[in-house]
């Protein structure tokens, strides 16, 4: 049996690309969403597409929870065609402004979760399967007022940058999307005690436009996904330019 494993599919990003991979993809049988909230994950069931739609409620930071996808897996033994890891958190603020738990969950989603889940799938997969990891522009720069979401997101994009080579021989293609703001609920969390700052609202793009290139490029085999020119132009002058310029000029808050 072929299928996608999707994290983070009740909505933003994750629920965009179960639509989008669902319709792009004929050779899949089923496609695995996984979530906390099984009500929006019964919700894509109804979508058009080639595939069936497993609805898997869990909080895949939680280790008891992610066992069960370990035995799932061993029961059914699937061909994983494609995993993509999408789901992520993030808070906006001062490190020591923000809360504890806060801090250590976008640690344990964004980045243990996500390694977890590659290593859980990675058995299961072969020849000309794809992982596709949500990373963030963010990853380009240090953030002051978004220090650990940033670093989280650096850590993904240099963690897929690592694994593509490992997996090369293997046939294995490995894809960090890196998208600047997103018109998702993601910011109904990351603004919960600061506002974004206004120029990065007016950098923001629709979650279907950043899904449709990060499969082309999936597909295309790149190792970086970057929608936008906006971001594209970020990117280059963080790889041309010193950190500590950025910095320096960094506005306080």
């Amino acid at each position: 049996m072929n299928v996608a494993i999707i994290t983070g599919a009740s909505s933003g990003m994750g629920a965009e690309c179960v639509k989008q991979i669902n319709k792009a993809y004929t050779k899949l049988d089923e496609i695995w969403v996984f979530a906390r909230r099984l009500d929006r994950l019964k919700e894509l069931e109804d979508i058009e597409g080639n595939a069936k739609i497993r609805p898997i409620a869990m909080d895949i930071t939680n280790d008891t929870h992610v066992e069960a996808l370990i035995e799932a897996l061993r029961e059914v033994k699937p061909q994983i065609r494609m995993l993509v890891n999408a789901a992520g958190t993030g808070v906006i603020g001062r490190f020591d402004d923000e809360s504890y738990d806060d801090e250590l969950m976008m640690i344990d989603l964004n980045c243990r979760a996500l390694t977890a889940f590659t290593k859980i799938c990675l058995p299961y997969m072969k020849r000309n399967s794809r992982i596709i990891n949500f990373a963030s522009a963010a990853a380009f720069l240090p953030q002051p007022d978004f220090a650990v979401y940033a670093a989280t997101k650096s850590y993904v994009l240099s963690f897929s940058r690592a694994l593509r080579k490992e997996l090369k021989g293997r046939g294995i293609a490995v894809t960090a999307v890196c998208p600047g703001p997103v018109a998702t609920e993601f910011f109904e969390i990351a603004e919960k005690h600061h506002s974004m700052a206004a120029y990065k609202k007016i950098a923001m793009v629709r979650p279907a436009a950043v899904v449709e290139k990060a499969i082309r490029d999936s597909r295309a085999k790149r190792e970086v996904s970057v929608y936008s020119a906006a971001m594209n132009i970020f990117r280059f002058f963080t790889k041309v330019l010193p950190h500590s310029l950025f910095l320096y000029f960094w506005k306080e808050a």
